[in-house]
């Protein structure tokens, strides 16, 4: 077994075997699903003004990103609704309103705002978005998790995947940027899952928290975003029905 642990029937019960163990479950899963993508399906807009790939000059979100010729969309910066109760948290568990503020790239005031407001929450009007964007915003997430944990940590996430309009391509890079992270975790020792900081990410909370929270949070992430390109890829079969 990776890096120790005890285990029942094969299977390692130790923290960080419980968390490789979900995400290798899961991306199993994630691969089958993903199986006979077309560049038709992957870019597939299910409805109007979704968030996709896209060629630079042709980008509609304001902060779209990536150092290439096709771009990630982003939209304009802001804490979205369903935020507000976990930047209560992080600053009652001692984050500064400025470390806040930088995380998601609004102003100070702006997370008054949010601390402030005590009226009930809307629910966020997030927009659609393609497989592309799914699988693009996974890609530069894990890319740049290795970078800030087991790399250099300079390079920043948004520049280091280069998306593409073909989906064979896209998924070649992403299952490469994925095993070359799984492969890193699984060398973390007990005392770097205890390590607030062991990784340095700059765009979340990663640096103020211990490294198994980090990791239960990429399983999450995975876990989702997979779950949701799992159904466009059923609208996709139906969508002629």
């Amino acid at each position: 077994m990776e890096n120790g642990g005890t285990g029942i029937g094969g299977m390692r019960t130790d923290r960080l075997g419980l968390l490789l163990d979900q995400f290798d479950r899961a991306r199993e899963m994630a691969e089958v699903r993903l199986t006979g993508l077309t560049d038709e399906e992957y870019l597939w807009e299910p409805a109007p003004g979704c968030w996709s790939i896209r060629p630079r000059g042709e980008a509609t979100t304001p902060r779209a990103f990536g150092p290439g010729e096709w771009v990630l969309d982003l939209g304009a910066a802001d804490i979205p609704a369903s935020e507000y109760a976990e930047v209560a948290r992080q600053v009652a568990d001692g984050m500064s309103v400025e470390k806040v503020a930088e995380d998601w790239s609004v102003s100070v005031e702006r997370v008054e705002e949010v601390l402030a407001h005590t009226g009930p929450v809307e629910p966020d009007r997030t927009p659609v978005t393609t497989i592309a964007w799914r699988l693009g915003h996974l890609h530069h997430g894990f890319a740049g998790h290795w970078e800030w944990a087991f790399g250099e940590r300079r390079q920043d996430p948004k520049r280091m995947v280069d998306f593409s309009p073909s989906a064979a391509t896209a998924l070649e890079r992403f299952w490469e940027s994925v095993d070359r992270w799984r492969r890193a975790v699984g060398t973390v020792t007990q005392e770097q899952l205890d390590t607030i900081g062991f990784s340095q990410y700059p765009y979340g909370s990663d640096p103020d928290e211990p490294y198994a929270a980090v990791l239960w949070g990429a399983n999450l992430e995975f876990i989702h975003h997979m779950a949701e390109i799992a159904l466009l890829r059923d609208l996709w079969q139906a969508r002629a029905a």
